[in-house]
């Protein structure tokens, strides 16, 4: 599932791409035309936002909302240029004067008035972006301390706490602050917790601004730890299994 990371550099370059122009926008999907992308038709894109692991692109008193899930992407391409996925999987176009933003699936396409975007229940409940330029982590790790019995992994993972992580950052937060993921929250002192948050949000900035770094734990199971070369382990977490991954030795 696209993270935190992914969806600011997407954002970052849609609205570098169309970003204050006037747009063509076609709906190439039943769920597209269901959502009435034809209503942004002429209409400027005033910015691009990500919220976590949200994009929200904003036309005035209309916000168009996607989120990737595990298999959607926005791809940017000049207008006119051979697209890396054939057009029958795109769900969208949204075209300016030289270049083009499409989105290709995922399972969420919708259109939102302003008034909408600010009383939807998915995202007014979400927690503060990891990514955010106002990030506090000690704001954070006081709302993962209301849940003291739940193990720190699988509530990295609750965007409701905190918005913009996913499996990787959660496995390679908490390997880079030495702590293990399943951990419960009461066990932890605060400046344990603190590290783990400034370490995702770290990596994930990196991440942004050069590309993913290497993987130290994440799906390396079996694999040697780069620090102490024990075996990685890895098994599912949380109500959802999600694999979570950590050295058993560096990670208490």
């Amino acid at each position: 599932m696209a993270e935190g990371d992914t969806i600011l550099r997407a954002a970052r370059r849609i609205e570098a791409a169309i970003g204050g122009q006037e747009l063509a926008v076609r709906a190439r999907s039943g769920q597209a035309c269901a959502a009435g992308l034809e209503r942004l038709d002429g209409r400027r894109l005033e910015r691009v936002e990500a919220r976590g692991k949200h994009l929200l692109l904003h036309f005035g008193d209309l916000v168009l909302h996607s989120h990737m899930g595990m298999s959607g992407s926005w791809h940017v391409y000049s207008r006119g240029a051979r697209w890396r996925k054939p057009a029958g999987a795109a769900w969208a176009t949204l075209s300016g004067a030289e270049l083009e933003a499409i989105q290709f699936g995922g399972p969420t396409l919708r259109l939102l008035s302003a008034t909408q975007l600010r009383s939807d229940p998915t995202l007014s409940r979400l927690g503060p972006d990891i990514l955010a330029a106002e990030f506090n982590p000690g704001v954070v790790r006081t709302r993962l301390q209301a849940s003291p019995e739940r193990e720190l992994g699988e509530a990295l993972l609750d965007q409701r706490l905190i918005a913009g992580i996913g499996n990787i950052f959660k496995s390679e937060a908490c390997f880079a602050a030495r702590v293990s993921p399943w951990r419960e929250i009461g066990e932890l002192q605060d400046d344990e917790i603190e590290a783990v948050l400034e370490a995702g949000r770290r990596l994930m900035r990196e991440s942004v601004e050069k590309g993913r770094p290497r993987r130290s734990v994440y799906r390396r199971a079996s694999q040697p730890c780069p620090t102490c070369s024990t075996p990685i382990a890895a098994r599912g977490q949380g109500d959802a299994n999600r694999r979570a991954y950590w050295c058993p030795r560096c990670q208490r």
